[in-house]
């Protein structure tokens, strides 16, 4: 008996081999890599895969059954939102009985649980091989710890079937959303003719192969092993830690890169990716931008751990994730400050010279003072690994929150701050620094132009900081200086070249055809399927002709992926458009409303393009049709405001138009537009509109223009001429802003003033 357990101990070892035989060849000749499963690498790894089985990867989604299942499923109830949900079992098969997509009850089973701990999640299938996140989560936590208990992740809204955060709606898709990450090797599937999924995975949740990419090639090695100094993998990851043999891999390709394809804030570019390739040819991070981050930095929204990490000097000193984590299990390597010292000499830091508390508080913990936890999902606290030392003057300075006063909530940040002066008097600022610069894009100063290109150019500063400051310079609202941007289409970071190409190709004239044609062969899909689509509707030369071709299907092989949203949709519309391809762009926003009826930008995009072909009044009818969905849409007022003032029903128009100004007061063209519509009959109120945006966009020229102009007609050129002044200190060159001051300096001359 023995010898047969052994035997079928084996076989998922021996079938692979044996598999390895039928494997199709690629254009090389080179076998291609396949997908053989965890089960068959614990035949050789079995310490590696025992780990691995308890960790949080290997139970990031089940099949819901009585081992996975952890919540109460014995007819118990929640109510939220004047909803009374009720959970029950039968039959070994699960249920709940909730709201549907159309608000009213009914009963879904559960088809699979979604994460472990601290809460678990449960997937439904409402149709169509979608798969849905229920928003009512389980308290995995013990009932010492304040678990053990149903919760709504959205505690303090009323989310109901008409809201977009609804467990019915795209957000909560596990196609679109949660798939990628939590399964291996997966394939979304989607059918775009039919509105369906076909999802496939080669494992359910994240496996071996996730990590250290198909295992084929390993299984061929390990038959026959040669010289590969990859073992035939198509990555060879080795821990990093002290005292052992280390390969820190931190480029494009390595081991950080393997973990942020899923622990960063990205949107996917292309599927297909596995380790050891280079994740920015299939995923596109977010900048460290407000709303997501605070603006020096520190996570704000569910950001994860990339974003954080890559603005670290840790990062910049070859720091990598399995430092400090176990691979396999995901746990620590150490617990407490034992872990820091491991690099960090304890006599110099581990002591209260240093962290100036009693010895083992929690605030003599270095995590507490250097990565603060922020706490989403209810009840899942995440640190932020910028690992950075605590600022109360930022706190003061910029309204950024701090480690100081994370504990000591009853303190001022003033209090804060003089502590750190007197223990730390000659302290260096820190690594990150880079607050000032964001902060002065928002400040609208006229400084903020220059400190950001001090950023982009500065190449000791990491690439998500410099292309951070790309970015950022997309909202600056006075002219500058385009030459770091031009420069940051050369620079060494895919990052950093995409987002310098974005910000150049929003302002009129700074980005050459010839550019563009160059950025064409960029090494990285993540810059060269960008510059294809803002080339679309150019004369092509012949010579590049198929190079652009090319670059234009990965850029459309982005949009078939996403088929499925409706922002996905809109984009591909947008591209049609551009294409001269009228007719289908409209019915890729007709699929997109049908896709999302809430989708704002789709309304007012099919409304646009419908304007554009003549058909006014079918435009009218789809802004109608979002407002009645969706009458909390400021851009949608915007809309039909402008659709008003061109039916010259100019009582309408301005009701529009007040409405999305005050449901958008800090966007400065709904502010303009509604004060231009009020001046002929309320001047007074146009100008205390246009004084109100002026206090939070500062610097923004259309609204100083309509000030300066507003003033000078109804109040007299004392009065316009400060306005002017500013206009002139943004942009002194501007030859309209010239003629208005000489029409203001010529009324305070005349005993009339003459509009300009």
């Amino acid at each position: 008996m023995l010898i047969i357990f052994r035997l079928l101990a084996c076989l998922p070892f021996l079938w692979g081999m044996a598999a390895m035989g039928n494997e199709a060849l690629d254009s090389q000749g080179k076998a291609e890599l396949r997908y053989v499963g965890s089960q068959l690498c614990a035949s050789c790894h079995q310490a590696e895969f025992s780990a691995w089985r308890s960790s949080h990867h290997a139970l990031a989604m089940q099949h819901a059954d009585e081992d996975s299942v952890l919540g109460d499923f014995n007819d118990a109830t929640f109510t939220y939102a004047g909803v009374t949900s009720r959970f029950s079992r039968r039959d070994g098969r699960y249920f709940v009985e909730t709201d549907g997509p159309n608000g009213k009850l009914q009963e879904f089973e559960i088809e699979y649980t979604f994460g472990y701990e601290p809460l678990q999640q449960y997937l439904v299938s409402i149709g169509g091989g979608r798969l849905q996140a229920l928003s009512i989560a389980w308290d995995s936590r013990p009932g010492s710890e304040g678990g053990q208990h149903w919760f709504h992740l959205h505690p303090e809204d009323a989310v109901t079937h008409e809201d977009d955060l609804h467990w019915t709606r795209p957000a909560q898709n596990w196609n679109h959303m949660c798939a990628d990450c939590h399964s291996t090797n997966l394939r979304k599937g989607y059918d775009s003719d039919n509105d369906s999924f076909n999802t496939t995975w080669s494992e359910m949740s994240v496996g071996c192969e996730a990590c250290h990419g198909p295992g084929s090639g390993h299984v061929d090695w390990a038959k026959k092993p040669g010289t590969d100094k990859n073992l035939g993998l198509s990555i060879r990851l080795r821990q990093h830690g002290l005292g052992q043999e280390e390969e820190v891999l931190t480029s494009a390709n390595g081991e950080v890169a393997t973990c942020a394809r899923c622990h960063s804030f990205r949107s996917q570019l292309a599927e297909g990716y596995y380790p050891g390739q280079d994740w920015l040819d299939y995923y596109r991070p977010e900048p460290l931008i407000e709303p997501f981050y605070h603006i020096d930095g520190q996570q704000r929204e569910e950001v994860f751990t990339w974003g954080s990490f890559a603005q670290s000097r840790m990062h910049a000193e070859g720091v990598s994730c399995s430092s400090c984590h176990d691979p396999h299990t995901q746990q620590l390597k150490a617990q407490g400050n034992d872990l820091c010292v491991r690099c960090h000499t304890a006599t110099e830091y581990d002591t209260p010279e240093h962290h100036f508390h009693p010895v083992n508080t929690a605030g003599a913990q270095c995590v507490n003072c250097h990565m603060p936890a922020t706490t989403y999902m209810v009840n899942d606290p995440r640190r932020d690994h910028s690992l950075r030392i605590p600022r109360p003057d930022r706190t003061l300075n910029h309204g950024t929150p701090n480690a100081c006063n994370n504990c000591h909530d009853d303190r001022s940040a003033e209090w804060a701050q003089q502590h750190i002066e007197q223990r730390f008097p000659a302290r260096t600022p820190g690594y990150q620094e880079f607050a000032q610069a964001f902060s002065m894009v928002g400040s609208r100063h006229l400084e903020a132009g220059k400190e950001l290109a001090k950023l982009l150019t500065g190449q000791d500063q990491p690439e998500i900081v410099r292309a951070s400051a790309a970015a950022y310079m997309n909202e600056l609202e006075v002219p500058f200086e385009h030459t770091p941007l031009q420069a940051g289409l050369a620079d060494a970071s895919p990052l950093v070249r995409h987002a310098a190409l974005v910000t150049l190709a929003d302002k009129p004239g700074a980005l050459g055809e010839a550019q563009l044609l160059a950025l064409l062969t960029d090494k990285s899909r993540l810059v060269r399927s960008e510059a294809a689509r803002l080339l679309v509707g150019n004369e092509i030369p012949e010579a590049v002709r198929s190079v652009f071709e090319d670059a234009l299907k990965e850029y459309e092989q982005e949009l078939q992926l996403h088929a499925d949203r409706a922002d996905g949709r809109n984009r591909l519309a947008l591209l049609r458009w551009q294409q001269g391809l009228r007719e289908e762009a409209l019915a890729q926003l007709r699929k997109a409303v049908q896709l999302d009826d809430r989708h704002v930008a789709s309304y007012v995009n099919l409304s646009d393009m419908l304007r554009a072909v003549g058909r006014e009044t079918e435009a009218l009818r789809w802004l109608q049709q979002g407002l009645a969905i969706r009458p909390d849409a400021a851009a949608l007022h915007y809309a039909m405001g402008l659709a008003k003032v061109r039916q010259k029903q100019q009582e309408q128009a301005r009701e529009h138009l007040e409405k999305a100004h005050l449901l958008a007061p800090g966007e400065p063209r709904f502010a303009y537009a509604y004060a231009v519509s009020l001046a002929p009959t309320a001047p007074g109120e146009a100008l205390a509109v246009l004084s109100k945006a002026l206090e939070l966009s500062p610097r923004h020229q259309e609204l100083l223009w309509a000030m300066a102009t507003y003033s000078l007609q109804y109040q007299g050129p004392e009065q316009a001429m400060p306005y002017a002044r500013r206009l002139q200190e943004i942009d002194p060159e501007a030859a309209r802003v010239q003629r208005l001051l000489k029409v203001i300096e010529h009324a305070g001359r005349s005993s009339d003033a003459p509009a300009p």
